[in-house]
């Protein structure tokens, strides 16, 4: 029986691997997405002489939507296989950084950015306005004050719990 456990319990730990297939898709996907950041920049490369300044800060903000969207691919990425796959080795990289992220506080790291994405999502709606109705603007602003919300909660939660470690 102790060897059925044993077994079970190998085959249990080696599963996480697995998720090595998500963190390459991840990647791949994040290169493609590099690929469409590169189109949209070009784009307001050829018309920044011609384009308003409302035009001009809203392309802005387009582009930092997507270096936030990007950074968080990364995070996510980094922090998870160092969770939960296999520690990274010290001596060739420089991520010493990333051994104080654990699942508690990628979680917040990650609500955080997606507010951060959602604000200039909003930002981008408030500076048209006049091409969207009020319902969907509240719709919009309800949504962002969720992800606020939630991310307060988390932060939180994760305050909460140092406390109790540092009681115990």
């Amino acid at each position: 029986m102790k060897g059925l456990e044993l077994f079970v319990e190998r085959v249990i730990l080696a599963s996480r691997w697995i998720l090595v297939v998500f963190y390459l898709g991840l990647a791949a996907a994040l290169a493609v997405y590099a690929v469409s950041f590169g189109v949209k920049f070009v784009k307001i490369t050829k018309s920044a002489l011609t384009a308003s300044e409302a035009e001009m800060i809203l392309s802005m903000l387009g582009l930092i939507d997507a270096a936030l969207v990007a950074s968080l691919v990364v995070m996510v990425m980094l922090a998870s296989y160092e969770n939960f796959v296999s520690r990274f080795d010290d001596a060739k990289t420089d991520l010493t950084w990333l051994g104080k992220l654990d699942a508690g506080s990628l979680k917040i790291k990650v609500a955080s950015a997606i507010v951060a994405i959602s604000s200039i999502h909003l930002l981008q709606v408030f500076l048209n306005a006049n091409q969207y109705d009020n319902q969907k603007i509240l719709w919009l602003t309800v949504i962002h004050l969720a992800f606020v919300v939630s991310a307060l909660v988390l932060g939180i939660l994760e305050w909460i719990q140092a406390q109790t470690k540092k009681v115990s």
